[in-house]
C-alpha cells in the first residue's frame, strides 16, 4: 500500500507550510498556511492547490500561526469537506486569527481595486473573506494533548505540546496496514526549553520518519539572562533619548510573552516610566483566549496569571481597540511603548506607527521575532536607510534592536537536542527553513548524531 509524503510548502523557505500524506486511497494534509514575504511571494497564494481539495480526507493543523493555517478557508472554499484536527486552544485562536486575516484580505482587495478601476483594469477578489473564515471553522475538531485518536481507517493521531505558542502541537501519526505500522512525526514549529509562559517541547522517542522545522537551524539564541539585560538596556536608552518604543509583535504568542515579561520585571525594569499600549484588537482577543487556557502555562506563568488577568497584569497597560484610539497615538512623541501587529511589519497598525516614528532619531524599534525574506521587518533588520509606506519614502533614523532571545523557535542546539531523543536515529526531513538554516542544521545533525538528513524540496515525494 502507498505511504508517502509530498512537500508542497515551506520547503526551502519558512512560510506557507503544507505537506500531503498519501496512505493508500487516503490523503491527509499537514498544515495549510499562507505564504508571506514580498509581493511576488504572496502572489503565489492565488495559485490553485496542486491537488483536488475535495480529495483530501482530513487536515491536521500544528498551530494557529497564519503561515500554517491561513489557506484553510481557501481549501474549504475550493471543495474540502473533511475534518480539521488540532488542539482545542489552537481552534479557539484560529477562530480569531482567520477571521482577522479574512478582514485584511477584504481590505487589501478593496484598496487594490480602487487603483485598478482608476487605471481601467479588471478587479480582483479577496483571497478569502470573513464569511469564508467562519465557514472553515465549522470543520475544526478540537483535541487535547497526549490522547490517541483514530481519525481515518488505519490512521491514528496524537498531539504533543510543541511549546511554540498556545495550543501548538507536535503531530504523531500511525499508519497500520496488514499487521505493519509506520509512524510519522511532524514537529510543527518547536518552542524553546526554559522560556516563559509555555511548557517545554515534548520529547518523542519513536518514529520511522521525522519531519522537522529548521527556522533557526544555523544559529544560537542569546541566553535568557542576556535577553533580559538587552531589553532593560533598550528601555534605558529610550528613556535617555526621550522617544517612543515600537514593538512589532505577533498577536499570538509573542504579545502575551512580552506582557508577561513586563509584569514579571515591572519594578526591575522601572516600567512605571512608560505607558504601554497594546494596539491590536486581535492581540487583545488572543490574550483573552490565553487566560481561558491557563492550564497550558508553565508554573511561574500560571501563578502570575492567577494573581491578575489581561486587564490588571500591568497598571499602565492601555488596550487600543478602536481605530480612533490607535490614531490618537500619532500625537504621542515620547514615553510610549507601542506593541502592535503585524509581527513582520507587512500590514496592520504597526505600519502607521512606523510612519509617525521611524524617521525620529529618538525612536527605538524593537524587533521581537523572525522576519521572513521580502518583508518590511527584514529590510529594517538588514539596515535599510529608507522604507516605502503607502507610496511615500520614509527615512529610517530610529535605532533598530533585534532581540533574538525572545524567539519562540528552537535554535540549532535545541533542535539537535530534540531530535536526539529519537531511538535508532530515524530519517529526518528538514522543512520550514531558508537554505542557510537548513544547511547549518543538516551539518550539525550529521556531525553530532550521524543522523540521516534530507532537506525537503518543493513538490518532492518521499516514500515512508
Amino acid at each position: 500500500m502507498t505511504l508517502n509524503i509530498q512537500f508542497l510548502g515551506a520547503a526551502g523557505e519558512v512560510t506557507g507550510s503544507c505537506h500531503l500524506v498519501r496512505f493508500g486511497d487516503l490523503q491527509i494534509l499537514l498544515d495549510c498556511g499562507l505564504i508571506q514575504g514580498g509581493r511576488k511571494d504572496e502572489a503565489r497564494n492565488r495559485d490553485p492547490f496542486p491537488f483536488d481539495p475535495a480529495d483530501i480526507d482530513a487536515v491536521v493543523l500544528s498551530h494557529a500561526h497564519i503561515d500554517h493555517s491561513g489557506r484553510l478557508p481557501m481549501l474549504v472554499k475550493a471543495g474540502f469537506r473533511g475534518p480539521i484536527y488540532t488542539h482545542r486552544a489552537c481552534r479557539d485562536l484560529c477562530k480569531v486569527m482567520l477571521k482577522d486575516a479574512g478582514a485584511l484580505s477584504e481590505k487589501d482587495a478593496e484598496w487594490e481595486n480602487r487603483k485598478r478601476k482608476r487605471k481601467g483594469l479588471f478587479t480582483v477578489d479577496p483571497l478569502f473573506t470573513v464569511e469564508d473564515a467562519k465557514t472553515a471553522m465549522r470543520h475544526f475538531k478540537g483535541l487535547v494533548y497526549a490522547k490517541q485518536q483514530r481519525i481515518l481507517p488505519g490512521v491514528t493521531l496524537r498531539l504533543a505540546d510543541a511549546g511554540h505558542i498556545l495550543g501548538s502541537s507536535i503531530v504523531e501519526l500511525w499508519f497500520e496496514n496488514g499487521g505493519k505500522t509506520r509512524k510519522l512525526v511532524y514537529s510543527g514549529d518547536l518552542g524553546r526549553s526554559g522560556m516563559p509562559v509555555l511548557q517545554d517541547p515534548t520529547p518523542i522517542q519513536q518514529a520511522d520518519m521525522v519531519l522537522m522545522e529548521s527556522t533557526y537551524g544555523d544559529r544560537l539564541h542569546r541566553s535568557w539572562e542576556q535577553t533580559q539585560l538587552e531589553i532593560n538596556s533598550v528601555l534605558n536608552e529610550a528613556t535617555r533619548s526621550k522617544g517612543n518604543i515600537l514593538m512589532p509583535a505577533f498577536a499570538v504568542g509573542r504579545t502575551q510573552e512580552i506582557l508577561y515579561l513586563f509584569a514579571k520585571y515591572y519594578q526591575e525594569w522601572e516600567l512605571d516610566r512608560w505607558h504601554v499600549f497594546l494596539d491590536s484588537p486581535m492581540a487583545i482577543e488572543a490574550t483573552r483566549i490565553f487566560t481561558q487556557h491557563s492550564d497550558l502555562f508553565d508554573t511561574d506563568t500560571a501563578e502570575l496569571w492567577r494573581q491578575h488577568n489581561e486587564n490588571t497584569l500591568l497598571p499602565n497597560l492601555h488596550m487600543s481597540r478602536t481605530a480612533n484610539q490607535s490614531m490618537a497615538l500619532n500625537k504621542v512623541h515620547n514615553g510610549a511603548i507601542i506593541i502592535a501587529g503585524s509581527g513582520m511589519c507587512t500590514g496592520g497598525r504597526i505600519k502607521h506607527h512606523l510612519k509617525h516614528n521611524i524617521w525620529r532619531k529618538e525612536c527605538q524599534l524593537v524587533i521581537t521575532g523572525f522576519q521572513a525574506r521580502g518583508t518590511l521587518g527584514r529590510a529594517l533588520v538588514d539596515g535599510a536607510k529608507h522604507i516605502r509606506l503607502w507610496g511615500e519614502t520614509v527615512r529610517v533614523a530610529a535605532a533598530v534592536h533585534t532581540i533574538g532571545g525572545l524567539s519562540a523557535h528552537a535554535d540549532q542546539t535545541a533542535l539537535v537536542n530534540w531530535y536526539a531523543n529519537f531511538e535508532n536515529r530515524p530519517p529526518v526531513v528538514l522543512v520550514h527553513g531558508e537554505e542557510q538554516a537548513i544547511t547549518g542544521l543538516s551539518n550539525s545533525l550529521r556531525q553530532q548524531l550521524s543522523a540521516p538528513v534530507h532537506p525537503a524540496r518543493p513538490g518532492e515525494v518521499m516514500d515512508l
